[in-house]
């Protein structure tokens, strides 16, 4: 299994990292061997796209060549949303017509692999019981499959993050509780309602997770007495690290040495965005730099 965090544009870190390991002695075809990929958010997007067959060198491409079309704002959006307080910062359309184009009118049912993305439903539509609730899109037989669900609809809804994009579909961003899918991925693994052949015992898996970069933050002082207006912003980002960081102990937990997490850290004087286009050169640099030796030794004994 393959697991892909959200990030945006730094998207490219891991798609870049996975060429680097494909293009090590032995490695080759690694990624042919994977039978699931799971990714949220930007994750998503590889991970819906690797299973249709694209290349990475597609998807680094979408990432070098496309990003600025899907995160493009304008003077009159800016002014229509006055300075980005009652609307998103880009036209969620913009990610659509991106997602569309690559990944065309293909369901879930007709990838090549098995998927599993997250998103985050903000309206069951229940007649009782009507709420809020994380979702699972998924192609694995079953009840529940999704696998009749257009792909493209699919990356737009687990990337549909708040306050950048519009919700899509009654969705938004997957990150809002599953940043980091490994673990969904492995309990999708688990599920009794999916065939007794398409399900495994933990033994008989191997996960590699990857980052799309970690940024060093924190907040310091013993006693903080803030409100909403203070909160509002570091809470977003202690809460999405947070999530990572315990699925990466989830996973560690349950699979031991079957497990591998690849999540290099960002240098402490750079912050990058979710849609910080102008720092894709040195994302490709940074990329480029990492140290795999240690994952492509763990490719080698695990996959």
């Amino acid at each position: 299994m393959v697991s892909v965090d959200g990030g945006g544009v730094r998207g490219i870190v891991p798609v870049i990292v996975m060429q680097r390991l494909a293009a090590e002695p032995g490695l080759g075809a690694w990624l042919d061997r994977t039978e699931l990929i799971a990714g949220t958010s930007t994750g998503g997007l590889i991970a819906l796209c690797l299973a249709a067959g694209l290349s990475l060198d597609d998807l680094r491409d979408l990432y070098t060549t496309r990003a600025g079309a899907v995160f493009k704002d304008s003077f009159l959006d800016d002014l229509r949303d006055v300075g980005k307080v009652f609307g998103a910062d880009y036209d969620v359309d913009n990610l659509e017509a991106e997602a569309h184009r690559v990944l065309g009118d293909r369901t879930l049912a007709q990838l090549h692999k098995r998927v599993l993305v997250p998103a985050f439903d903000l309206d069951n539509g229940a007649t009782t019981d009507r709420r809020w609730k994380a979702k699972l899109f998924h192609n694995f037989p079953g009840p529940d499959s999704d696998g009749d669900v257009l792909a493209y609809r699919v990356a737009v809804a687990t990337a549909a993050a708040p306050t950048y994009f519009a919700s899509y579909d009654g969705y938004v961003d997957g990150g809002v509780f599953a940043t980091n899918p490994s673990m969904c991925a492995l309990a999708q693994t688990r599920d009794a309602r999916i065939p007794d052949a398409e399900r495994a015992d933990l033994g008989e898996l191997r996960l590699i997770s990857f980052s799309t970069g970690r940024t060093l933050r924190y907040v310091p002082g013993d006693r903080l007495d803030w409100g909403y207006w203070q909160w509002i912003r570091p809470l977003l980002d202690v809460m999405l690290d947070g999530v990572n960081g315990i699925a990466d102990y989830q996973c560690t937990q349950l699979l031991g040495d079957h497990y591998h997490r690849v999540a290099p850290t960002f240098p402490a004087d750079r912050s990058i965005g979710m849609d910080a286009v102008d720092q894709i050169p040195y994302m490709v640099e940074f990329a480029n730099d990492l140290d795999l030796s240690a994952t492509a030794d763990w490719l080698r004994a695990n996959w």
